[in-house]
């Protein structure tokens, strides 16, 4: 078997330069099994990192359902076939009325870049509003969404507000203050994409702001925003890849814990177990406006197998209540967190829900400084003690903790006591 040296140079050679892998010592796997994965040396690691196996790693009924429908049959859309209809009608049970249709396809990336396009095709407009510190994907019209990586010769119809942060809070006060904040920057970004005569189509935001950190921010916090959105005439749009299908706990989608009806909603990587498998939902309405306005077909979006392997995974967490284990276990988790933070000064502040959740790391808790270097420090140091979690938010210091939804409190007190050993062991340095 070729070392990881070895594999770390047929990357450059064959895919390119600059091809991203985690950790400081990349991480070879080989092997995976519910909350667990394995390396090439057959050391085996915790995984608190990926929401793409959101049912676990090779789970046996969506490894079941993919192999039985691959030897039956596997074709495209243009062809009848039941599979996608089963799914999508439930699929869309799980929305509030009247988002009842969708479009399948295979990444969140071209889900995001449909959604972009039923904008237009609703308000007749293309200026877009976006945070400064997301990620919808990496299409052409969706890349221009990011100010994290920009591509070059960036477009005009995009306007950028900035990211949520309820630790230091736009207007210094978090809550209702917080929230006027930001809506006045959505007013703001407005009346810009107007004066470059965009007019508005929509506000694209992830209802976790899960990229900015996870904020922690009440229900109904946005509702100033969308108003302003709406009375624009945009529409708001719901990037659901990160907080969706249950893994929140309190609620299956991230718009219904944040207190709002989108007008899309977009899904992604978790949708299959590992399936690539993505998603658009809408009213018929909308998706009526983007049919007669665009030609639109996708050869492997909704295909039989891919069908097959999305309800499996919908059912898997619908019949084995994960979104209720989610619930349990991410409440016990950062409740572990907080104990920890009693002993680690380090700790800024804790958030998060159901498995989805972490800790932001500061040099000093008063003048809450990012500890950034560190907070990269602890998650290399947690991959060597076998432990996979990462780091994101607006000053990457916020360790990320989105573990597969099967994960226990016996995980949970594993991962625990490995964070502990590393706070205690890597020197809080800038």
């Amino acid at each position: 078997m070729q070392d990881s040296q070895t594999l770390i140079d047929r990357r450059a050679q064959l895919l390119g330069p600059n091809v991203s892998t985690f950790y400081e010592d990349p991480v070879h796997l080989v092997k995976g099994d519910g909350v667990w994965v394995w390396d090439a040396d057959g050391r085996k690691y915790l995984d608190c990192y990926n929401n793409v196996p959101h049912v676990g790693h090779c789970h046996p009924k969506v490894v079941e359902a993919i192999c039985q429908q691959a030897g039956t049959l596997n074709t495209h859309t243009r062809y009848l076939h039941a599979g996608i209809l089963d799914y999508v009608e439930a699929l869309t049970d799980t929305f509030a009325d009247p988002l009842n249709t969708a479009i399948m396809t295979c990444t969140g990336s071209e889900a995001n870049d449909i959604a972009l396009r039923m904008a237009q095709a609703v308000t007749g407009n293309t200026g877009v509003i976006a945070s400064d510190h997301t990620y919808h994907g990496n299409t052409m019209a969706v890349s221009q969404l990011s100010c994290t990586n920009p591509p070059p010769n960036r477009w005009d119809n995009v306007a950028y507000v900035p990211a949520p942060d309820s630790y230091r809070p736009l207007g210094g006060e978090a809550g209702a203050a917080h929230a006027r904040a930001f809506a006045a920057e959505v007013e703001r970004a407005i009346a810009e994409l107007a004066a470059r005569g965009h007019g508005l189509s929509a506000l694209i935001i992830c209802p976790y702001f899960a990229n900015e950190g996870f904020p922690d921010l009440p229900a109904g916090w946005l509702q100033s925003a969308i108003d302003a959105v709406r009375k624009a005439g945009g529409i708001i749009i719901a990037d659901e890849v990160q907080p969706g299908f249950g893994r929140l706990g309190t609620h299956f989608w991230g718009h219904q814990k944040a207190g709002f009806l989108p007008d899309v909603v977009t899904l992604g990587k978790p949708m299959a177990n590992g399936h690539p498998v993505g998603g658009v939902v809408t009213c018929l309405e909308t998706m009526t406006a983007f049919r007669q306005n665009f030609r639109y077909f996708n050869t492997f979006g909704g295909n039989p197998v891919s069908a097959a392997a999305a309800l499996a995974t919908l059912k898997v967490v619908q019949d084995e209540d994960l979104m209720e284990n989610a619930a349990e276990v991410g409440n016990y988790a950062r409740e572990g967190l907080r104990q920890l933070a009693s002993h680690h000064a380090c700790i800024g502040d804790i958030r998060g829900s159901g498995l989805f959740f972490g800790a932001e790391m500061v040099l000093d808790p008063d003048a809450k400084n990012p500890a950034t270097n560190f907070t990269k420090r602890i998650a290399n140091a947690m991959r060597n003690k076998g432990v996979l979690l990462n780091f994101l938010g607006i000053h990457y210091n916020a360790l990320k903790i989105r573990p597969p939804l099967p994960f226990s409190k016996s995980n949970a007190d594993h991962m625990l006591e490995r964070l502990n050993e590393a706070l205690s062991e890597t020197p809080l340095e800038p």
